[in-house]
């Protein structure tokens, strides 16, 4: 990877809906030069994918936690994680060392919704132990530093 793929990197993490035009000019090469260099970046497995970021407080869930979890022995971790998906409280997960099995963000309309989101979690998932903490802010963070180490 080049000085050319980290700048076109660095654009697209700022604006994925960029074209390969708008993109080569900022860049100093063609359109299909471009398109050309996304391809690869794509097929190396170093672009996964470009999404829009939805904020789940603009969806009026404005209640973030972070919960840790312990599931109960007889839990297999595949079918806990194939659960999650049915779970849309649950924004994103980690499976993590420690104490705990995973670190789960949520994020709720309110604090009943989170209990019942646990309780669901306990009920229907396997779920030992909870442990949640509620996030008072992000910390915006530019994922493009990596690109620098």
């Amino acid at each position: 990877m080049d000085q050319i793929d980290r700048a076109l990197l660095r654009l697209l993490h700022a604006d994925g809906r960029a074209t390969y035009n708008d993109l080569g000019k900022q860049v100093r090469l063609s359109a299909n030069t471009v398109a050309d260099r996304v391809r690869r970046l794509r097929s190396a497995g170093v672009i996964s994918g470009i999404h829009a970021d939805l904020d789940p407080t603009a969806l009026g869930r404005t209640l973030h936690m972070v919960s840790d979890i312990r599931l109960r022995e007889s839990t297999g971790r595949a079918a806990f994680e194939r659960g999650l998906a049915d779970i849309p409280q649950v924004v994103s997960g980690a499976r993590v060392t420690g104490d705990f099995d995973y670190q789960l963000r949520l994020a709720c309309l309110d604090a009943a919704e989170f209990e019942r989101t646990i309780d669901l979690l306990k009920r229907d998932h396997g779920v030992l132990q909870v442990r949640s903490r509620l996030v008072l802010h992000d910390i915006p963070l530019d994922g493009t530093r990596l690109l620098d180490a």
